[in-house]
Formats: C-alpha cells, sequence, structure tokens
C-alpha cells in the first residue's frame, strides 16, 4: 500500500499534479444496491411510482452525476469522461435493484470516483423516487469492483461476481 496522494508531508490536503503523467485509456465499473419491500419492487416495476420511471430517471441521474464528480468530491480532477453507462436489475434476493456503472476515458487519472459517484447517485435517485411508498429501503454495498489503466494497472475486487 502506497502513502495517502492527496496529503502533502506536512498533512496538508492538496490536488496531486497530473501534468507529467502519460494518458492512457482507462475505466472503472462500480455497484451498489437498493434493498426494498417486495410490494416496492413491484410498483416500481409496474411503472406506477408517483413520481414517474424510478429506473430510467435514476440511471439518467448516475450519468449526470458522473460528470458533476468534481463539483462534489474536493481534490478530484475535471475529467473529459468518453463513456459512462448506468445499469439498474431487479435482484429478487435482495429484494430490490441492484446498480452498477463505468466511467470510461483516456486521460491522466482514473474513473473510480466518477463509477462511485455514479452508483450512489443513481441508489439515492431510486430511493428518492419510490420513499413515498418505502421509507425503510437500505441504500448498501457500494463499492470498487473494477479499474484498468493507469500507473497501477488493473485491479478487480477479490469478491466481486
Amino acid at each position: 500500500m502506497g502513502g495517502l496522494t492527496h496529503i502533502t508531508a506536512s498533512g496538508e490536503a492538496h490536488m496531486v499534479d497530473v501534468g507529467d503523467k502519460a494518458e492512457t485509456a482507462r475505466s472503472a465499473t462500480a455497484e451498489g444496491y437498493v434493498r426494498m419491500a417486495p410490494a416496492t419492487l413491484d410498483v416500481i416495476r409496474s411503472g406506477n411510482a408517483k413520481k414517474g420511471d424510478v429506473i430510467a430517471t435514476a440511471r439518467i441521474a448516475g450519468i449526470m452525476a458522473a460528470k458533476q464528480t468534481s463539483s462534489l468530491i474536493p481534490l478530484c480532477h475535471p475529467l473529459m469522461l468518453t463513456k459512462v453507462t448506468v445499469d439498474i436489475a431487479e435482484d429478487a434476493d435482495l429484494p430490490g435493484l441492484r446498480v452498477s456503472a463505468t466511467a470510461k476515458l483516456t486521460g491522466k487519472t482514473g474513473v473510480e470516483m466518477e463509477a462511485l459517484t455514479a452508483v450512489s447517485v443513481a441508489c439515492l435517485t431510486i430511493y428518492d423516487m419510490a420513499k413515498a411508498v418505502d421509507k425503510a429501503m437500505e441504500i448498501g454495498g457500494i463499492r470498487l469492483i473494477e479499474k484498468t489503466g493507469g500507473k497501477s494497472g488493473t485491479f478487480r475486487h477479490p469478491e466481486a461476481r
């Protein structure tokens, strides 16, 4: 494990200078879930949520959030993303919805935070749109599944499915 890259030797937070780094193709995939009552999942599936299409809205919210990560997370670089996908699937075992997001670019710094932000905001949007039906929903399991590119190479979460 390396040291914290955003902390100077004197303990001050700073933005990492990536100016001298090589541009490489980079991608990151993250996942999370929203656990809910089976009846809530039925409402979402049927399209009868009062606020509208929960899954489509959450997908768009996740994509928009990825593009705004540097405005939300201190010290993140603004990035020129080339692709963001947000996938939302039913999981009867939860019961609820599983969310995954992948962010891609060719650049000097990774896109892990963008993928994680996309998943987080998509999950929050699902909660917001369905909370009138189920305030006891649980958001969880948000984690980086895989990242590629850059000096550190490929990472795959050891518990990834």
